[in-house]
């Protein structure tokens, strides 16, 4: 038996009113007929060597690189120093002092950024090899 939030979620479902909604390319409305016609056309170029299921394709994630935390870096630093700006606001300092702190700042930063990108690409190497290799039997 359902649960009363399930209940609850089925009748919300149901007291909608769906409607199919086809459009063709240049963002025209079209009838259901007219978009039959459009869609029977092009199935039949398709034929049938399309699988049925898709396949669900995951992100490659590359090796870690110190260019590609560079590249990182050179765009959050702008914004560390725009930061350091919004929350030095009342302060005394000068603006060498503040781009000095969010060099200090993105001394941190780059190192740890390095440290994700290692994390997440052995963690990634882990999960395929463990999905390549077939499971031993006890």
């Amino acid at each position: 038996m359902p649960s009363k939030k399930q209940q609850r979620r089925r009748e919300k479902l149901r007291r909608h009113e769906w409607e199919e909604v086809y459009v063709d390319a240049d963002g025209n409305e079209l009838d259901a007929d007219e978009a039959a016609e459009l869609i029977e056309p092009a199935k039949a170029a398709k034929g049938k060597a399309q699988p049925q299921g898709r396949a669900r394709s995951r992100r490659t994630v590359d090796p870690p690189s110190w260019k590609r935390t560079a590249k990182r870096g050179a765009l959050f630093f702008p914004l560390m120093l725009i930061v350091v700006f919004v929350l030095g606001a009342n302060d005394n300092t000068t603006i060498a002092q503040k781009v000095v702190s969010t060099l200090f700042l993105m001394a941190f930063f780059l190192p740890f950024s390095y440290f994700l990108d290692t994390m997440v690409w052995r963690a990634t190497q882990r999960r395929l090899n463990r999905t390549d290799t077939p499971k031993k039997k006890r």
